[in-house]
């Protein structure tokens, strides 16, 4: 009997243990809630928005992590578009909808302002656009604006296609499957050397910085603490290697500068461009601003480029009334029998080409395969002339936007959509949410780029349901160079490429930081033949 007493005063002992460790966590939970909910502006009689600060310090962090984009989904649906959270040790309210995002991007420098992460800030330094705010950023867009004008565009474009026409030859040569979005990094990392920053490298050297810059971008978004081995120090050693490989063409371009010129690249373009501003950049400015330039182009254009091989391939009939429109506009061209073979080795080369999937007929200077047709050089009024075209680089970027949103910092308090928004919390606006739940858009949920057409073009509705570059006086500045990359590199792969895919199923999206396929996107690649 008194064995039972004792067992059943233990099993009470522990249950009470149980219950006051429940009761506790309810309790500091409804403190923490109650912590933020004191910090509402008491001078707006608006409420707080809707929402869960979840566990003390670690807020939702780890349902986010854990759910991915499900996490942004269920809250919006529970809350609404506009609902607070704890995200990464700090407040951050969540904005979905086309009014709301606009009030957001055109409130820069007076409702908010842009919010990057202290290790971003360090890494890529305080000369960039990124990190400069009011008048000192409105100075640097006027500078770099030039960099991205029409004239600069055009000049880019034959190097451009050069450097795609060199990548998908590499693409086609490979006998296996290759890895689009690995492939897509290396392709605009190339791009933004060689044709943005006019570095004339060896390829080993471009494939050593390519290693760098993906040094400096996996530790951009790390803890602030400049110690050995730390991913601060990682980054900041992988910046000062960017900056040496650039210090020398900087210094001769700067000394050769005339008042006439022929531009060239982004430096030229850039010196140009300050000295009418009458403004002279330093040499550390302009290695920081080249920095910034690779690390805008890079992961976002080949997010882009590995969502536009993914809907390629899903899409058959795309492709099909793309190429057409190709054909139409007399782009694509059949490439000449080289001029070495008669008829009858013509033929058995074809016929050799056509079993092995490979075609050794045309080779370029590189010693790649060449497809039997081929893409001549593109100006931008040719590019502007492919409607159907611009409408599925367009639908790409509406489906699967490679930043999922941008952030903010409340510089007062506002409203949304009967809330307020107080001054200090992070403001979080999705551009991907905006997309999915636009009225504008006739059924969102499928790839349909008609819905650009010139007789329907959906996005003309509302101006801020279709935001992939973001908006206002912080709208992406490269955006239009981002649309002619895509652009070209879906001519060059529907004009002159034969695709499949190399797994059983289409790979599952993950879109945090950035959307990429979770396990690669595994494609093979060949030379488009004669039927």
């Amino acid at each position: 009997l008194f064995q039972q007493f004792g067992v059943l005063s233990a099993l009470a002992t522990a249950l009470t243990s149980v219950l006051s460790a429940l009761l506790l966590l309810a309790l500091t939970r409804q403190l923490w809630s109650l912590r933020w909910s004191l910090t509402r502006d008491k001078e707006s009689s608006l409420p707080l928005p809707k929402g869960s600060m979840g566990w003390p310090l670690v807020g939702e962090t780890f349902h986010w992590l854990f759910q991915g984009s499900n996490f942004h989904i269920s809250r919006r649906q529970r809350h609404g578009n506009v609902f607070k959270t704890h995200l990464l040790g700090k407040p951050v309210i969540r904005v979905t909808g086309a009014e709301n995002v606009r009030k957001i991007l055109l409130g820069e420098h007076s409702l908010v302002c842009t919010q990057w992460p202290q290790s971003t800030r360090i890494i890529l330094g305080p000369n960039t656009l990124i990190n400069s705010i009011g008048d000192l950023h409105k100075r640097k867009r006027k500078i770099l604006a030039k960099v991205f004008s029409r004239g600069a565009l055009e000049s880019y474009l034959p190097r451009l296609q050069d450097v795609i026409k060199s990548e998908i030859a590499k693409w086609c040569s490979e006998p296996g499957a290759i890895d689009v979005y690995s492939a897509a990094k290396a392709l605009t990392f190339r791009i933004a050397v060689r044709v943005l920053l006019g570095l004339q490298l060896e390829e080993e050297r471009v494939v050593y910085l390519a290693r760098i810059f993906e040094q400096l971008m996996n530790n951009l978004f790390s803890l602030p603490i400049d110690a050995p081995l730390s991913g601060l120090r990682k980054g900041i050693k992988a910046r000062e290697i960017l900056h040496a490989n650039m210090k020398k063409i900087i210094e001769e371009k700067m000394e050769r500068q005339q008042v006439e010129q022929e531009y060239q690249d982004f430096f030229d373009y850039m010196l140009s461009s300050a000295k009418e501003h009458g403004q002279q950049l330093s040499i550390q400015e302009l290695k920081e601003t080249a920095v910034e330039l690779i690390f805008a182009a890079h992961s976002t254009t080949a997010s882009a480029s590995t969502s536009l091989v993914l809907q390629l391939l899903r899409h058959p009939a795309v492709v099909e009334r793309a190429r057409a429109e190709l054909e139409a506009e007399d782009i694509i061209c059949e490439t000449q029998s080289s001029p070495s073979t008669n008829e009858g080795d013509a033929a058995i080369t074809e016929t050799t080409c056509l079993l092995s999937g490979v075609c050794h007929h045309c080779s370029d200077e590189d010693g790649f395969p060449r497809s039997w047709f081929h893409v001549p050089y593109l100006s931008l009024d040719k590019l502007s002339q492919l409607h159907y075209m611009d409408c599925v680089v367009k639908e790409v970027l509406r489906y699967l936007p490679p930043v999922s949103g941008g952030y903010r910092t409340a510089l007062q308090t506002f409203e949304l959509d009967g809330y307020q928004i107080p001054k200090g919390w992070s403001v979080m606006y999705s551009i991907r949410d905006t997309h999915e739940t636009a009225a504008v858009f006739q059924s969102p949920e499928l790839f349909d780029p008609d819905r650009f057409g010139l007789d329907r073009d959906e996005s003309r509705a509302s101006r801020f349901s279709y935001v992939p570059f973001g908006g206002g006086v912080r709208r992406c500045i490269g955006k239009e160079l981002a649309q002619i990359i895509l652009k070209t590199l879906a001519v060059e792969l529907i004009g002159t490429c034969k695709w499949t895919l190399a797994t059983e199923n289409f790979p599952k999206m993950q879109t945090v930081p950035i959307v990429h396929p979770v396990n690669g996107l595994h494609v093979r690649f060949s030379c488009r033949h004669p039927l």
